[in-house]
């Protein structure tokens, strides 16, 4: 069973700055596919961006510029970096692991950027 465990959400101000974490418990984070989704409510889940297990990055257009993912392939450990934070940056942001047909989830960490 894969577990993954978000960390570094909170309050920020709009322009402010947070990191994100999911670390990841099993054997194949260096062979799976690390993405960073996040949700509002009433909204479907949206994708944020995506890491190739070589470490290629993919964003959605609303935060390229803006926000950064990498991984720690030693540590097994994903990031996302996210600058100049914007109110509709607001959200719960999910960690994804996808390794062939499976996928996996961790418990979400809020995200709110208010003044």
């Amino acid at each position: 069973q894969v577990q993954l465990v978000e960390s570094g959400g909170g309050l920020v101000q709009p322009g402010g700055s947070l990191r994100l974490s999911c670390t990841t418990s099993g054997r194949i984070f260096g062979v799976s596919a690390m993405g960073w989704y996040r949700q509002v409510p009433g909204k479907e889940r949206e994708l944020v961006a995506t890491i190739s297990p070589a470490g290629s990055p993919n964003y959605a257009e609303s935060v390229k510029g803006r926000f950064t993912i990498s991984r720690d392939n030693v540590k097994n450990t994903v990031y996302l970096e996210m600058n100049s934070l914007k109110p509709e940056d607001t959200a719960v942001y999910y960690c994804n692991l996808k390794w062939g047909p499976l996928q996996y989830w961790g418990q979400g960490t809020q995200v709110t950027v208010s003044s």
